[in-house]
């Protein structure tokens, strides 16, 4: 079958057209040599990766399949990286894997290069970006199968069963998959929203027990009686659902419509030793995202990122979801048109206020002690300028820019240009530190 993806750029071709013929003329030698390194191949700074053989780190999720598809379908070896794509055990792993150089590029949680950078929550301090989001939407909250029924959206109802739990000297126990990440604070917040504490970053302060479990391990917890809830990314919300161990409470989008979640991180250093290969890789997630976005694509899509070396989950538990047809486990049957999405309504640029807006929860729930810098450490981790940049180069108009308010499912109102110490501090339920 024809790779629709294979074509280099016209600007490329001409330039390998123009120097060939120059150099036909002139001899190479005359032409190339007094040139700097790095000229060789162009009349101008050559525009090839200066690392070429990347490996990227997944974590079996459905929100990796931008990396899986621009690998799967050449896009990356169309921008000239040699991709290979590896599976990691935990975030944690993925988060040591990029650290130590092992792999080049990951698939991440939005908080762990912020994290990261910091030194925050056990994190060994390592300065790494995120000039890509991968994607929004698509997480959610699953409970277990007794609370059917009686706990859905609204966490309020929750409330009254954590508090039996917590009396009898048996705190109801959630799962999320890493301490800073984003399912860690779409837990919290829900939890918090109905006014209970998840506790402080070393689980201090709590109404229930808030632990760590893998993303592909949350199912099989939940069916043996290890936990009462999760949140995670899909497929485990749907495999719970298959497995009738759990059912959907909340999908992530009605807690914040459009939010942020896996973005595609590399140290800051490789970024500086290494700016047309991370400019590479964004072109080639540019094309593979446009290409998700696209309806008729995603049953391709659930197919290819299910294969035991991705996901290793039957294709028709992706799909739906993916499809935004939403299955809830417990009576509920949704259409929802805030889906998972990869490329659509700006969902790739790395806007500061996100970064601003996770800061504002490490600040709420103890991660740091005092005011963090916002502005500072969610320009220098979110490089909307890297994003830009390369965006240009392939001639691709974005929305740019965006730094409107926020709301969310309990009527908070986010504003990124406005004190965001004090929405830090604006909520009730908390585990403020200094």
């Amino acid at each position: 079958m024809n790779n629709p993806f294979d074509s280099a750029p016209a600007s490329c071709l001409n330039r390998r057209r123009f120097l060939s013929n120059t150099v036909k003329a002139l001899g190479a030698t005359g032409l190339l040599g007094g040139l700097p390194q790095g000229w060789v191949g162009s009349l101008y700074a050559s525009d090839a990766p200066e690392t070429a053989t990347m490996k990227f780190g997944i974590i079996a999720l459905t929100d990796c399949s931008p990396i899986i598809i621009a690998h799967e379908k050449g896009l990356f070896k169309k921008y000239g990286i040699d991709s290979t794509v590896a599976k990691g055990a935990n975030w944690a792993a993925i988060r040591d894997s990029l650290s130590t150089g092992d792999n080049q590029a990951t698939h991440m949680l939005l908080g762990m290069p912020l994290a990261s950078s910091m030194g925050l929550a056990g994190s060994p301090k390592k300065p790494m970006i995120a000039p890509w989001i991968l994607n929004r939407n698509g997480q959610a909250i699953t409970l277990k199968k007794e609370l059917a029924g009686k706990v859905k959206e609204d966490p309020k109802a929750l409330k009254a069963y954590a508090d039996a739990a917590k009396a009898a000297g048996t705190p109801m126990t959630f799962a999320m998959t890493f301490p800073t990440g984003t399912h860690a604070m779409w837990m919290r917040y829900y939890l918090a929203a109905g006014g209970i504490n998840p506790g402080d970053a070393q689980g201090g302060n709590a109404d229930i027990s808030l632990i760590t479990i893998p993303p592909p391990q949350m199912v099989a917890n939940m069916k043996v009686g290890k936990m009462d809830g999760f949140c995670v990314g899909e497929p485990w919300n749907a495999r719970a659902i298959a497995d009738g161990s759990g059912y959907t409470a909340i999908n992530t989008q009605n807690i914040w419509k459009d939010h942020p979640e896996k973005v595609c991180a590399f140290t800051a250093e490789f970024a500086e030793q290494n700016p047309k290969s991370v400019k590479a890789v964004l072109k080639a997630l540019h094309e593979a995202s446009l290409w998700l976005d696209k309806m008729e694509n995603r049953a391709e899509q659930a197919k290819i990122v299910s294969a035991p070396t991705y996901i290793n989950c039957p294709p028709d538990i992706l799909l739906p979801r993916l499809q935004g047809k939403y299955d809830m486990g417990d009576g509920r049957k949704i259409k929802d048109p805030n889906y998972m999405i990869f490329s659509d309504r700006g969902t790739n640029y790395p806007q500061p206020k996100f970064g601003k807006w996770w800061l504002t929860q490490f600040r709420r729930w103890g991660f740091v002690e005092g005011a963090p810098e916002y502005e500072k450490v969610a320009k220098q981790v979110l490089r909307a300028d890297i994003y830009e940049e390369a965006m240009k180069e392939i001639g691709f108009k974005h929305g740019g820019l965006d730094d409107k308010p926020e709301t969310f499912f309990d009527g908070k109102i986010f504003d990124p240009k406005a004190d965001c110490e004090a929405y830090a501090k604006s909520f009730e339920v908390n585990t403020l530190k200094g």
